[in-house]
């Protein structure tokens, strides 16, 4: 019987690949640099080194492997296995489902990280039991994923839920992606640590000027103690961030919305300021039938998002 699936999750830096049964329970685990600098075919190479050394340390065959699943940063295109290309990997319109397929003989699914991530919180993490949720990482940017009837939903060109690219100032500032306002460009933990820095040069008050470095941790910190531009800046983000939430939810009415990424680690001031701005924008009845909450997952999000991407694709063929 095949009961098992392998995930790896594919990043700049690191290759995480993890051997699973289908309950999520990981049996054979490695991490290893991906050395991107070494361009397409060493990295596919590393790719490839990681899920013979789980099978081995699994002490179990492809026999046994149901499917793989991949997690990568995007654009990509899911349904042919290819990288379009990404900023921190070689890879550019490199087929990498293909000869990973035809190595182990198994079926491989790829999808981006947001996605991935979105189908381990519901499978494994704080979507578990629901049949609609949506999920957001707030970090270095905004990105997103949504399972609706308990399935991914990838859209056309499987590029659907780029919320952080969504438009929530008309004449806001622009953002990396070419676009005036996006949510990404006023509300991730990049912009928020932008503001702190604007501030620190400027002639105004604030106790953020003690620090060598402003990131979006020190603006959280130095808000939490008190200070004025701080708090402003936490306010206006999370403002933002919480008509973003308000436009998903009033777009698919899921069951719950999970925030993940660094700035959901600051906590009850992120999640008390997004629900009452959801409150104030979202019809009464929706808002209440949905919970806004933490990821359950944590430093492991990508590499079990990958085996739950497996699991979800597989459990079609069986």
């Amino acid at each position: 019987m095949k009961n098992f699936v392998i995930g790896i999750d594919l990043g700049g830096t690191k290759i995480s690949t993890a051997l699973s049964d289908l309950d999520g329970d990981v049996k054979s685990q490695i991490t290893i640099p991906t050395d991107a600098h070494e361009g397409e075919i060493p990295v596919l190479n590393r790719i490839i080194e990681t899920v013979e050394y789980v099978l081995k340390s699994a002490n179990l065959t492809t026999d046994d492997i149901r499917a793989i699943g991949i997690g990568s940063p995007g654009p990509l295109d899911a349904k042919k296995g290819i990288i379009i290309t990404t900023p921190n990997l070689p890879f550019k319109n490199f087929n990498l489902v293909g000869p990973i397929g035809e190595k182990f003989k198994l079926p491989v699914y790829l999808d981006n990280d947001a996605n991935v991530a979105a189908i381990g919180e519901f499978m494994f993490g704080a979507g578990k039991g629901t049949e609609n949720m949506v999920y957001f990482t707030v970090s270095t940017g905004v990105g997103g994923g949504a399972v609706l009837n308990g399935k991914i939903y990838r859209g056309n060109t499987s590029n659907a839920l780029e919320i952080g690219h969504t438009t929530v100032v008309s004449e806001g500032p622009r953002c990396g992606c070419g676009n005036l306002g996006c949510l990404e460009a006023v509300a991730s933990g990049t912009a928020i640590g932008k503001r702190g820095r604007e501030a620190v040069e400027s002639k105004v008050e604030t106790s953020l000027k003690k620090y060598d470095t402003v990131t979006s941790a020190e603006v959280f910190k130095e808000a939490a103690a008190g200070d004025d531009v701080s708090k402003d800046i936490v306010n206006t983000a999370l403002n933002y961030l919480g008509i973003g939430i308000a436009n998903a939810i009033a777009t698919f009415d899921p069951e719950v919305v999970i925030i993940g990424g660094g700035v959901s680690k600051a906590g009850k001031i992120v999640f008390d300021k997004v629900q009452e701005v959801v409150n104030k924008r979202c019809f009464k009845a929706m808002a209440e039938a949905c919970r806004i909450v933490p990821a359950g997952l944590g430093t492991d999000a990508g590499v079990v998002g990958a085996v739950a991407l497996a699991i979800m694709e597989s459990n079609n063929l069986y």
